[in-house]
């Protein structure tokens, strides 16, 4: 087998042999050593191993080289330690959603009433003429007809299956779709590590035991592993252990690095130790039954465990699944046996809950208001029909009630139940749920071609809605393509790079040597791609623009890397968004003594500079005055001309006495100047336009950047975000801080609502500034609604801002992965046009939901004022059960399909936004509903008492029990749906539009779906017979029914003449919930179970869960719904009890949502983030709040815990 490197041939070549055998370190031994924690590791290490060197001869790779690549090696390390990989819980089978389609409670009594009205048909009663029973049976009895009876039961047993496939096919795309996009993040997640000696970047997945890997600030690390050498590594690993203060990591006090952990600051390399379902997140992942094989020796061993420890797991379960490749819906579904068990012991449990979607909590409250009157309908449906056969029978004909003619009775009150029953299908809009899915599944897609990777489902619906975006600068509104265009060196200002010949040889070298030495050697230049492209720059940004420069110099900055590798590095002090510099440490080789390169933001650099190289390359003094004269005439014209300034500066340290490092302060000062470059980052040439088109949309865009506050100005005026004559603030977050902060350094609403409004720009700003901005105007009650606030985010840093927004965008070539782990939806171009296709896409969706509604509720009107009357009057719905049903399925799935797939247009971005309190069905929408219906109930009544005059037919009028089908009562039907096929093309325009063909090429789908019906609507007349009710119509009955179809096109457009503003009469419905009934903060954690839920409580609990086919819902909102990053404080533990009292009370289908923990997954996979996580009360207590509450309400919440113990 080939070595790995020449030089390392002894400790690396491979014996043959088995796959463990190979090793000298067995799965078993790097899986305890990982479970220790700091110095018991490092004991451990040296007992066991030597050192971090020794466990690299054993795992057969090179500390410096990296693993060879080789095939059969990495096969071999496969085989021995397993692969990266978690394997995803298996996806529901396709009967699994069936049998959950089935649990719908309205399908339910449809079976019900189907499998009585079957079984009574084949019922004979014994004896008895029919006659004695009154005439309410009817004539017409003939044999043929009685053996007929059982189609209708069977008919609609054949509708519920279809109903039933629809959904369950429904879900099962949806998840494969979601499957389909979960792999492709996979795919797109890669790692650096070295190998033969180069670094490159893999897959996660490949990453094997042995690998050596490069970790750098805002890295997610992948594997377990053991710190080879490092910089300055802080760990966050709360995802871990709980606890939130980040963790120094280094050879001699904790040198192991776990899987799922971010990592806060610094650099390192590590020796990969454990990977997949050996990794530390892999073991946490198998308890909770990941790995399905794992799953039954574990179940044995996890109940074992007493309760603490087993919560403990749970609470872990977050970062368990941060390496988990899916997350699918069932995600929970292990959990929730282990839940039930343990809600018995653990009866307090801390439930963090996020407020509802703004389009959910609209539909939600919709679907009970719908559900009600479709109850209520359907009930004194039943009622009147019983009441008016019971008086007729024995009332007015006088009989008495024999025993042999129960059956037939029966037989009648069963017909007047299914009546009944169909009432309330037809009045519950069924296909909302699907609606809803179909739209948002679609965007999705969509979405992807417009490089908008969505992780959460409802924030493309959110988008929909943004009034305020807050985007950063660099690479997003720029090119994030830096180079160096002027610089000041030695006391002379360049407008363009200068000669190297004009520069001192000594002053270059020392420039020279800064750039190439003080900055992270995975930043560099590559040739172009392409012949006569630019060269490519990886890694840092900034980092590449001062390479640049070097080779602009004519200059290498190779030779000296390699020279002063980075094992010679004596101490780095790298980039954070507080030290805004980044610092490196030599030893000196000739002489005693060390030397200190540093690099940051001009204005903070320069301020602990004392001295300046000058002309001849010689320090000179540099006094404050002299730095003032230099901030005005070098740094200020530079960044008035939106350049970023950067100074480069160096110290020496003479002597044998070691400085303390730790005193940052200290060592950090005393500097002097090298240089100060001026690096142009162009703004990209599309972002102007995409902004006045969000302006105009009445999205206010704001700009917050850690640059100084002439570049931002400067390049916010080049945007478009600051207009010429307009009264607007600019501002650096120092002097935002004093503006909105009282004497004690707390932020005041009051205050911070007199900067909002008018702040544009928000330059040097900190990621707490950017927090507080965004937080401040979420909770800002300024204004008409509440603001709905977009943040673009790419470092580390900005993860709290991006969790607080209510959508959260993260840079997909520049965001670390922490920044990609909040956010909602990820840009895969890194460009602002990006976030403004999504705020089209977030408005259609709205569109066609709405769309959807107009057509839905207006056959929900009328079908369900027809079937009440029909039945009221005539004793017999014109409209039956079968032909409901297929009315419903027209409704529900096809026309969902086609109006939910819309493509959007420009024109969405000309209006303003939907606030959080507008309606669902506009005004305008109630008068097309309320319109449309008028005319299709005016005919059908028409036809109902007059059709068999107009048509020259039989009446089908009080027809006895199983009469054949009447061409009259086909009519009626056929007319029905005709009106409601051409009703669907109305529907294609909600903001009353004349023209409703416009663009209607344009998709596809709706054409085919529009035509298709009504190939099957014929196939239903003509063929449909007995199970349809339906006789054949002859082609002048059809030409008709087609005409008074087309009649709705026409009267359309009369409806749309009619000015809404003059019918005041018209309500509004679906609405958010009023601003005087947002809770205030204090009662945030109880009231959030939204105002839709709150009525449920009114005991309609059961009715209201199978007629809204909410579960559907609340699938389609619990799958795809990481949460809406509002919201997001701890609730009080009185409102947490109240909580868990509504929970218990309803543990039904429809709060399943609250009661799993939603998985969070992640290194593979961005998708989805925790909702639930139970905690034990203590634990909830020692984890601090994600925001930075005010330490009193801490304090508050404490004394009410203790009054409740």
């Amino acid at each position: 087998m080939a070595n790995n490197t020449a030089d390392h041939a002894a400790t690396n070549s491979v014996a043959e042999g088995g796959a463990e055998g190979d090793f000298g370190i067995t799965v078993m031994d790097l899986r305890e050593l990982m479970e220790l924690r700091g110095g018991e590791s490092v004991g451990k290490i040296a007992e066991r191993y030597g050192d971090v060197q020794g466990i690299c001869r054993r795992l057969k790779t090179s500390p410096i080289e990296g693993l060879s690549g080789n095939p059969v090696d990495l096969e071999k390390r496969h085989a021995a330690f397993g692969k990266n990989f978690i394997p995803p819980k298996k996806p529901k089978t396709f009967l699994q959603l069936v049998w959950e389609a089935l649990q719908d409670l309205t399908l339910i009594i449809l079976e019900i009433a189907a499998i009585i009205s079957l079984g009574l048909s084949f019922y004979q009663p014994p004896g008895g003429d029919s006659e004695a029973c009154g005439q309410a049976s009817g004539g017409g009895h003939d044999e043929g007809e009685a053996e007929a009876g059982w189609i209708e039961g069977a008919a609609i047993l054949i509708s519920v299956a279809i109903v039933v496939l629809v959904t369950a096919f429904n879900d099962w795309s949806k998840e494969k779709q979601f499957r389909g996009l979960q792999s492709r993040i996979e795919q797109e997640q890669k790692f650096t590590v070295i190998r033969k000696g180069q670094v490159i970047q893999i897959p996660v997945a490949e990453i094997v035991v042995g690998d050596i890997a490069q970790i750098k600030y805002g890295d997610l690390l992948p594997a377990d592993g053991v710190m080879i050498q490092g910089n300055d590594l802080k760990i966050d690993e709360s995802s871990m252990t709980g606890e939130s203060d980040q963790i120094k990591k280094s050879l001699d006090k904790d040198p192991l690095l776990l899987s799922g952990t971010h990592v806060m600051e610094g650099s390192c390399r590590m020796v990969v130790t454990a990977v997949g379902l050996n990794s530390q997140t892999g073991i946490i992942f198998t308890l909770l039954g990941a790995g399905e094989d794992e799953e039954k020796k574990v179940k044995k061993g996890t109940k074992k465990g007493p309760p603490e420890n087993r919560n403990k797991a749970k609470t872990q379960d977050g970062i368990a699944l941060e390496i988990q490749p899916l997350k699918s819906e069932e995600g929970t579904e292990s959990e929730e046996k282990e839940e039930k068990e343990e809600k018995k012991e653990v009866k307090k449990v801390n439930v963090t809950k996020k407020e509802k979607s703004v389009l959910q909590g609209k539909l939600t409250r919709l679907a009970v208001q719908i559900g009600k009157a479709g109850l209520i309908m359907s009930a004194l449906t039943v009622v009147i029909l019983i009441l008016y056969f019971v008086i007729d029978t024995f009332a007015v004909q006088g009989q008495t009630w024999k025993s042999e003619c129960t059956p037939i009775y029966i037989q009648f009150f069963v017909k007047f139940f299914i009546i009944g029953v169909t009432v309330l299908v037809v009045a519950v809009p069924e296909g909302l749920p699907l609606a809803v899915t179909i739209s948002l599944a679609y965007s999705v897609k969509k979405m992807m071609k417009d490089n908008n990777l969505v992780r959460h489902l409802d924030a493309c619906e959110t988008m929909g809605n943004a009034t305020a975006i807050c985007s950063d600068k660099t690479g997003t509104l720029t090119m994030n393509r830096m180079t160096v265009v002027q610089a000041y060196i030695g006391g002379t200002h360049y407008p363009n790079v200068p000669d190297p010949e004009v520069i001192k040889p000594e002053t270059l070298e020392v420039m020279v040597n800064s750039i190439a030495i003080n900055s992270a050697y995975t930043s560099k230049i590559l040739p172009p791609e392409k012949e006569g492209g630019l060269p490519r720059h990886v890694g840092n940004k900034t980092e590449c623009a001062l390479l640049g420069l070097v080779l602009d110099v004519k200059r290498d900055y190779q030779p000296i890397r390699e020279e002063v590798p980075e094992e010679k590095l004596y101490k780095v002090y790298t980039f954070n968004s507080s030290r805004k510099s980044m610092s490196t440490v030599l030893k000196n080789t000739d002489r005693p003594g060390y030397r200190m390169y540093s690099k940051g933001a001009s204005e903070i650099v320069l301020r602990k500079c004392s001295q300046i190289l000058d002309g001849s390359g010689t320090p000179k003094p540099f006094k404050p005055k002299d730095r003032d004269e230099m901030v005005r005439k070098v740094i200020e014209p530079m960044a008035c001309n939106g350049l970023r300034t950067i100074c480069l500066a160096m110290r020496e340290f003479p002597g044998e006495e070691e400085p303390n490092w730790d005193q940052e302060a200290e060592i950090l000062n005393d500097l002097t100047c090298i240089a100060v470059v001026g690096i142009e980052d162009p703004v990209r040439p599309e972002v102007p336009e995409a902004i006045s088109k969000c302006q105009r949309a009445g999205i206010t865009v704001r700009m917050v950047t850690g640059d100084n506050i002439n570049t931002a100005r400067a390049i916010a005026t080049k945007c478009g975000i600051l207009l010429p004559n307009e009264d607007f603030l600019c501002m650096e977050g120092k002097e935002f801080n004093q503006q909105i902060r009282n004497d004690q350094g707390e932020v005041e609403q009051e205050r911070l609502d007199k900067v909002w409004p008018k702040l544009r720009v928000l330059a040097r700003s900190s990621p707490t500034d950017k927090h507080t901005l965004v937080k401040g105007i979420i909770d800002s009650t300024v204004g008409e609604t509440r603001q709905v606030v977009a943040v673009t985010g790419d470092g580390t840093n900005d993860g709290p801002a991006l969790k607080k927004a209510d959508v959260g965008f993260a840079m997909g070539i520049a965001g670390t992965d922490v920044a990609k782990e909040a956010s909602d939806i990820i840009l895969t171009d890194d460009n602002f046009t990006s976030i403004v296709k999504a705020v089209m896409w977030g408005r259609n969706v709205y569109d066609s939901i709405s769309k959807f509604l107009q057509f839905q509720l207006t056959v929900n009107v009328v079908a369900v004022i027809v079937a009440f009357t029909g039945a009221c009057i005539t004793q017999d719905s014109p409209l039956k059960a079968v032909q409901m049903l297929w009315v419903n399925l027209i409704m529900d799935t096809l026309a969902s399909l086609a109006l939910a797939t819309e493509p959007p247009t420009d024109s969405l971005l000309l209006r303003k936004p939907y606030g959080r309190n507008k309606p669902l069905i506009s005004r305008t929408m109630m008068k097309n509903i309320l319109g449309h219906g008028v005319y299709q109930l005016v005919i059908i009544f028409t036809l109902l008492f007059a059709g068999e005059k107009m048509f020259d037919i039989d009446s089908g009028r009080n027809a006895p029990l199983h009469s054949p089908p009447s061409e009259h009562y086909t009519i009626i039907f056929n007319v029905f749906v005709m009106m409601q096929l051409f009703n669907e093309i109305n529907a294609r325009k909600i903001h009353g539009e004349r023209n409703v063909f416009e663009g209607i090429y344009r998709n596809p789908i709706f054409c085919s779906v529009v035509l298709g019906t009504f190939a099957i609507q014929i196939v239903i007349v003509q063929l449909g017979g007995k199970p349809f009710s339906c006789t054949a119509l002859t082609i002048d009955q059809w030409l008709w029914c087609v005409f008074i179809g087309v009649g709705e096109l026409l009267w359309g457009q009369l409806i749309t003449a009619v000015p809404t503003h003059k019918l005041k009469f018209l309500k509004e419905a679906g609405h958010g919930i009023p601003k005087d009934e947002i809770p205030d903060e204090e009662e945030e954690g109880a009231d959030e179970i939204d105002h839709a839920e709150m009525e449920l409580r009114r005991g309609q609990i059961l009715w209201f869960r199978g007629l809204n086919r909410i579960q559907t819902q609340m699938d389609v909102v619990n799958t795809f719904h990481g949460p809406v990053p509002s919201l997001r404080r701890q609730p009080s533990v009185v409102s947490q009890q109240n909580d868990i009292k509504v929970v218990n009370a309803f543990r039904s289908s429809l709060y399943e949502g609250l009661e799993n923990p939603e998985s969070r997954s992640s290194i593979h996979s961005f998708m989805s983030h925790p909702e639930f996580v139970p905690l034990s009360e203590e634990e909830a207590r020692r984890i601090p709040e994600e925001d930075e509450d005010d330490e009193e309400e801490e304090e508050e919440k404490e004394v009410v815990e203790e009054k409740e113990q």
